[in-house]
């Protein structure tokens, strides 16, 4: 499983564009698959910790049953004002539920505060990284892949 850690040893001029934009907003938009193979969107917040991109849910909820059933999911960041000024990031990959309670203690560590009840949190491991940016009067598509360097493509 690739961690936000080997994205940003991979990627060291993307990583931190990419970051800004998921810590611009709290909330974010989680795609995942229903049982049905259609997809589901939820609203989620995003938190790096030690060093994965991780992800909570309400204990039960239909994002974290999901997850469970089927870890591939994509990941929105907040557009914010519409501009697009800092760019527009995407990430797609497996979540991993974290049930190991060393591990829970640690992300739980991390938290401003406890979750107030039972909760599901959720490793994010990385497939693909994109951040779409305007410069000028087109677009600047760079992503990344584990193993591979970024790659840069421009839209008009």
């Amino acid at each position: 499983m690739t961690s936000w850690q080997d994205f940003e040893q991979e990627a060291p001029d993307l990583e931190p564009a990419v970051r800004a934009r998921f810590e611009a907003h709290r909330h974010h938009v989680l795609a995942t698959l229903r049982k049905s193979g259609a997809p589901r969107v939820s609203g989620t917040e995003v938190r790096v910790v030690g060093a994965d991109l991780t992800i909570g849910s309400m204990y039960g909820a239909v994002k974290a049953l999901d997850l469970r059933r089927d870890g591939r999911f994509a990941l929105h960041s907040n557009p914010g004002d519409g501009t697009m000024a800092d760019g527009d990031a995407k990430i797609s990959g497996v979540a991993v539920e974290i049930v190991d309670e060393v591990e829970v203690s640690a992300y739980e560590s991390d938290l401003p505060q406890p979750p107030p009840g039972p909760y599901h949190a959720f490793r994010l491991g990385l497939t693909e990284v994109v951040l779409t940016t305007v410069e000028g009067d087109h677009l600047l598509i760079r992503s990344w892949r584990p193993g591979e360097p970024v790659k840069s493509v421009t839209r008009d």
